[in-house]
């Protein structure tokens, strides 16, 4: 095959890579490139590195054979070419972008150091995105290091968790009224909030960060809108991602919130596509695991030939486990997790073994769920919730669901 027709990805998460294998494995030539010095990783485990729980290697991907490690600095869509920062030229015949996301950088007083444009963090700031991040963090706490977590979203209580479990004292500031609430219904982030303040993290919600404070370049402290100041040797910026668009708007694609794609995965131009964290499907931008990789399969297989392949939206889970010294927290939660008028609502709750379990039910069709603790029915919810079939009168089948241990 020449290199008119070979596929070239740009981006080495677990997009690209699950598109790379699926292409090599189809037997189409494809040429994966990515910037991260690290092997390919599974950067939804990432806190478990930083908890010590795992170790690099555990979570790294098995790579395509034919992996190039370079920056992408421009898109030659007339020629198509892409350049590297080190001046190699690649042809491609289709391109995808698996360009991911970056941190969310909050713009608080004292948060960048002189230079500025490159958005170089003082001492003891991170992001927690990269494995770069992440090792960074960890060979900085250690027993009794003060964090301050900035955030309170599914990355920020995995990062407060991992760090208390490594015995730092942390505090947790969440700008919103309760833990993870754009997933979460308030008894679920009540749990969340004891469970992470059973293992010592400190909780403050409706509490805006406004400053943070350096003496050398280096952090000592975090100030609160109402003047109050914690002291910090470490502070974690989880306050959310965006796609990451920079190489596609340059090179003229259509972008909204993320790349713009239609049901085959294509951009503007259609020797173009995109896949993953930076896409914007639909209306959608989804920045979760489940649906890139969906959108990874369905490319290959178009990319491979198969010209029914389609991508047409994820209705996807989220799912979180918080192991602790004890037993671990586990959660999930789906669709709409807090009733509309007029909803049904199903709740269990059983405070001798931990476990909550709540559905949201409207026109006879389960349109959400909530579950902690023991989630083994969380698989047969999650079917009936996907398939969106009406559910009988009786309501007998969905207390089944709910309490039948055998679903997952």
């Amino acid at each position: 095959m020449t290199s008119n027709e070979r596929v070239v990805v740009i981006g080495s998460g677990l997009a690209g890579v699950r598109l790379a294998r699926r292409l090599g494995e189809l037997g189409t030539p494809v040429t994966l490139i990515g910037e991260e010095e690290h092997r390919p990783y599974n950067r939804v485990l990432l806190a478990e590195v930083l908890a010590g729980r795992y170790s690099p290697e555990v979570i790294a991907l098995p790579a395509p054979a034919e992996l190039t490690r370079a920056r992408v600095t421009g898109i030659d869509r007339a020629a198509r070419t892409v350049t590297c920062a080190d001046g190699t030229v690649v042809e491609y015949g289709r391109l995808v972008l698996a360009t991911g996301s970056n941190p969310v950088l909050p713009p608080l007083r004292g948060l960048f150091t002189a230079s500025a444009e490159e958005h170089e963090l003082p001492e003891g700031v991170h992001a927690f995105r990269t494995m770069d991040d992440c090792l960074g963090l960890a060979k900085a706490v250690r027993p009794g290091v003060r964090a301050v977590v900035i955030g309170g979203g599914l990355l920020g209580v995995s990062a407060a968790r991992a760090l208390a479990v490594r015995g730092a004292q942390v505090v947790l500031a969440q700008q919103a009224g309760r833990l993870m609430e754009r997933r979460l219904d308030p008894a679920a982030s009540a749990l969340i909030e004891r469970y992470l303040t059973g293992l010592g993290v400190e909780v403050h919600t409706e509490c805006r960060v406004r400053d943070v404070r350096c003496v050398a370049g280096a952090v000592r402290s975090v100030e609160m809108a109402d003047g109050y100041a914690l002291d910090a040797d470490l502070v974690v910026l989880a306050c959310g991602v965006h796609p990451r668009v920079g190489l596609a708007q340059a090179a003229g694609l259509e972008v909204g919130k993320g790349i713009l794609v239609d049901d085959e995965l294509r951009t503007s131009d259609p020797s173009i596509h995109a896949v993953g964290d930076c896409v914007q499907h639909a209306g959608t931008v989804y920045g979760l695991a489940t649906p890139a990789l969906e959108q990874a399969d369905a490319l290959a297989a178009l990319l491979a030939g198969d010209t029914t392949a389609r991508y047409t939206g994820t209705r996807s889970l989220t799912r979180l486990t918080l192991a602790g010294p004890d037993s671990p927290f586990d959660l999930a939660a789906f669709g709409e997790t807090e009733a509309l008028p007029g909803d049904d609502v199903v709740q269990l709750t059983d405070a001798t073994r931990g476990t909550y379990r709540k559905v949201v039910v409207r026109d006879d069709r389960l349109v959400g769920g909530v579950l902690v603790g023991e989630l083994g029915t969380v698989g047969a919810l999650a079917r009936a919730w996907e398939g969106a079939e009406p559910l009988p009168s009786d309501g007998g089948p969905l207390l089944h669901l709910l309490t039948h241990d055998g679903g997952s």
